[in-house]
């Protein structure tokens, strides 16, 4: 390296290097592209947060549990089968990401949802949803790239925006979805004055949420026209690439395309972290789901689906306004690190409370929800965006598809096993209501805070390593 910045060097033709102009006559934020990030995303978030709201009652409806104890389960399996084909097919859309572009994977993922989400509302058979619902996690492959896309499109000052709007439109896809799956699931035992049991949808009960799902999805396709291409495609002679790419971008100095990332120890020591506070944030959504509509003698609410889309959408609308007004003063002042392990602290406490919940009622019960769903919800949300971003400040853009593809395939592996392992600790703990051991519910929430008090473990050395580069605060 000189004593001087090298010199940005621009390649006619190549979409990296005219996003990278653009950028530099442009120092604000780049809205355009940051709209299509978002869209995007949510249409990818949305089959994945409907389902919860009717889970419960869909194995029900298929008839594969012989008690009502085994149903969560079986719903466990079925929430697990979509993170069970991303885990196997994650790695690869990541590489060819980097090989022929951060577009065409984010189009073909889009056209997967609009398909693949319809047939799964057609299932009949537990078999067939497990199968629809593996194929879309498998096809759906723009987790990875679209997280550097969010990376590439900003300045550096920007990064932390662009990763926390891939996290706002995840929030806003908690918002909608559960609430499409809450209101239009079974509409013709919820709106029978209107829909009829003979009715294409009172046939298929499951389809009406994912046909809305699927045509704003296919809105979203159309919309990707306009998607401007982020990978620089032309040779790197000279290291050229990243000079233009990244030269003042905090997470490019000092790194070398060259190295393997499984010798990263700073990107897979962020995987590591990134993928436990995952599982615990995806068996958390599977067991409050189960737990609020199980009956209150299992000791559950006795929600219904209607109720639990209602406190998803809330606790979505509340991670929404925290992710667009909040986040970014709180990464700021604490940085990456420091922001994850407050959130990962403060969890425990809010866990430890929902069990208790049990014995409040009417305004009392709502308050207390509510407002632990949506606390939960934003801390959630600040662990999973810090690990993200050290995971994006660790590799050059070269290899940024492939780092993400790996933290994708990671984190749904554990996605996978977090809805299973969640439905067979909540039909377990449903049978052991009067232990005298932290009975029932109890035992749930404080398997998910020793979970959680992992995650806190593995934001401190020696098991995090942070680029040497980034300041940690």
């Amino acid at each position: 390296m000189g004593e001087e910045a090298p010199t940005a060097v621009y390649v006619d033709g190549c979409p990296g290097c005219a996003i990278e102009r653009k950028k530099e006559a442009n120092k604000g934020i780049p809205y355009k592209e940051l709209f299509f990030v978002a869209v995007t995303t949510v249409a990818s978030a949305l089959p994945i947060s409907s389902l919860f709201p009717f889970l419960y009652y869909m194995i029900e409806d298929l008839h594969v549990a012989k008690k009502e104890q085994d149903i969560g389960l079986y719903a466990g399996f079925l929430g697990a089968s979509y993170f069970v084909g991303r885990f196997l097919a994650s790695l690869f859309w990541g590489v060819v990401a980097d090989r022929i572009g951060r577009k065409p994977i984010i189009i073909f993922s889009v056209l997967s949802v609009v398909i693949v989400n319809t047939l799964f509302g057609l299932s009949t058979k537990y078999w067939m949803a497990i199968t629809t619902r593996l194929i879309l996690g498998a096809l759906n492959g723009m987790l990875a790239p679209i997280k550097a896309y969010s990376i590439e499109i900003c300045r550096p000052e920007h990064h932390a925006l662009g990763l926390s709007i891939v996290s706002t439109a995840w929030g806003l896809g908690l918002v909608v979805g559960p609430s499409i799956g809450g209101y239009l699931a079974r509409p013709a035992q919820q709106y029978p004055n209107m829909i009829s049991d003979k009715s294409i949808f009172g046939r298929f009960p499951y389809l009406l949420p994912c046909l809305c799902i699927s045509v704003f999805a296919a809105v979203v396709l159309v919309s990707c026209i306009w998607l401007p291409e982020t990978l620089h495609k032309h040779k790197n002679i000279d290291n050229e690439i990243e000079m233009s790419s990244d030269s003042r971008a905090p997470q490019t100095e000092e790194i070398h395309g060259d190295k393997s990332l499984c010798k990263n120890w700073p990107l897979m020591s962020s995987i590591i972290a990134y993928c436990v506070f995952t599982l615990h944030d995806t068996a958390y959504s599977e067991i409050l789901s189960l737990w609020t509509i199980s009956d209150r003698k299992y000791g559950g609410l006795s929600f219904s689906s209607k109720e639990v889309g209602q406190l998803l959408a809330v606790a979505g609308a509340g991670l929404i306004v925290y992710q667009l007004f909040i986040y970014r003063p709180v990464h700021k002042f604490l940085g990456c690190v420091n922001s994850c392990r407050a959130s990962s602290a403060l969890t425990i406490p809010i866990l430890a409370a929902y069990p208790f919940m049990t014995h409040l009622y009417g305004y009392r019960l709502g308050l207390a929800l509510y407002s632990a769903a949506i606390v939960k919800g934003a801390l959630g949300i600040t662990a999973l965006t810090g690990t993200s971003l050290l995971q994006n400040y660790a590799v050059p853009q070269s290899q940024r598809g492939a780092a993400n593809g790996i933290a994708a395939t990671a984190m749904s592996f554990f996605k996978a096993i977090g809805p299973a392992g969640a439905g067979a600790l909540f039909s377990w703990a449903q049978k052991r209501q009067h232990a005298a051991f932290f009975p029932g519910d109890q035992m749930v929430f404080f398997i998910l805070n020793i979970v959680q008090c992992i995650g806190l473990v593995l934001t401190f050395k020696p098991f995090l390593a942070v680029p040497d580069h980034y300041d940690l605060k």
